[in-house]
């Protein structure tokens, strides 16, 4: 489904040259939760980003069903993350001026989708994340677990074939992380969906059927 080849990416020039992601090659399959595994500073964001072509490579290669993504033009990605690509940042990037229903209909009116599918959509999501009956909520009265719950709602919204995750459990408690990535099990279980998790939690990496573990922006382990 999506595949990189020798990926790098470097920042600045000179004695100021930063390598963020040294030769990464990876292979993902369809309907699988991968967990990408290392410290701060390993590189695990630069890669989530380049994956979801919110970044350029310096060099090597990105395949997304056999197409390559990696050279496309800005008009031809964004058309790309918006009809196969879901995000979840690790701030949740919820915007407040909208309630959480409005939130998560947001990607769906994008694509033209009338009203009624919308919202039905919604509130059908955000059931089976648990926020039902807050959906006239500003995010900024959710807690912390609710606004990331809402985040994935409106990340697998429009069904997208891939959602990256950053971080997402960088600012619950061990015992919302769980209750959060037995969500994303039964959303990959559930809507079919590729789910690549970006994570220092070794509990998520332990519970993932498949991993990848980044130091110094290289792959050390999988």
């Amino acid at each position: 489904m999506l595949r990189t080849e020798g990926l790098s990416k470097t920042y600045g020039n000179g004695p100021e040259k930063t390598v963020a992601l040294d030769n990464v090659n990876l292979q993902i399959t369809r309907r699988k939760l991968l967990a990408v595994y290392g410290p701060s500073g390993s590189g695990k964001t630069t890669l989530l980003f380049l994956l979801s072509g919110l970044d350029k490579p310096t060099s090597g290669r990105i395949y997304f069903e056999g197409v390559e993504v990696s050279s496309m033009s800005e008009r031809r990605l964004s058309r790309l993350r918006r009809n196969s690509f879901g995000f979840v940042f690790q701030n949740y990037n919820l915007v407040d001026e909208l309630t959480v229903l409005e939130n998560v209909m947001l990607t769906m009116m994008f694509e033209g989708k009338p009203g009624a599918e919308r919202r039905d959509r919604a509130e059908e999501l955000l059931r089976r994340v648990g926020i039902a009956g807050k959906e006239r909520r500003r995010p900024s009265q959710l807690s912390a677990g609710e606004q990331q719950r809402v985040a994935i709602a409106r990340a697998v919204a429009n069904r997208p074939e891939l959602v990256l995750m950053d971080e997402p459990t960088g600012n619950l408690d061990q015992e919302n992380s769980q209750q959060l990535m037995r969500l994303v099990t039964e959303m990959v279980q559930g809507e079919g969906t590729t789910c690549v998790v970006a994570t220092h939690n070794l509990e998520i990496v332990n519970e993932a059927p498949s991993k990848v573990v980044l130091k110094s922006g290289r792959i050390v382990s999988s």
